[in-house]
């Protein structure tokens, strides 16, 4: 019975590892059973099911794809205008809705001419807010 699971899985593992070429990526149901294969024939070597599956399923174009993603870009706020201070018409607010009002402020003022350096006001990597907010606080 255990040579029988273990030959039906070794087989389907070699499938699998034949007609996936060494660029593509494997499914889910080829990798498992690939995964239960190794780990029938004793060859995982410590490895978890995530550690197996991004290091024996995922392709090329997989692998090179996360480690590009990794990191956000940060934005440079090269050119852009910041206020020096929170605005006194915004005293009565709390100290977060007072920046944020006064960098919206600001935001607005220096899009009629242009100088907001090419930030949104919120975008990845931080956006005008979040460089207004900082520069506020410090």
């Amino acid at each position: 019975m255990i040579s029988r699971i273990f030959l039906s899985a070794a087989a389907l593992g070699a499938v699998a590892f034949v007609t996936a070429g060494p660029s593509s990526a494997l499914t889910s149901k080829e990798c498992s059973a690939k995964y239960q294969a190794a780990k029938t024939a004793g060859t995982l070597n410590g490895k978890s099911w995530n550690e197996f599956r991004k290091t024996e399923c995922a392709g090329a174009e997989a692998a090179t794809e996360t480690k590009s993603d990794s990191k956000p870009a940060t934005t440079t706020a090269g050119g852009a205008v910041f206020p020096k201070s929170v605005d006194p018409k915004y005293a009565k607010e709390s100290a977060g809705k007072a920046r944020m009002h006064t960098c919206l402020d600001q935001y607005k003022a220096n899009k009629a001419t242009n100088s907001n350096g090419g930030m949104k006001w919120i975008q990845k990597g931080g956006g005008y807010y979040s460089k207004c907010n900082t520069a506020l606080k410090s």
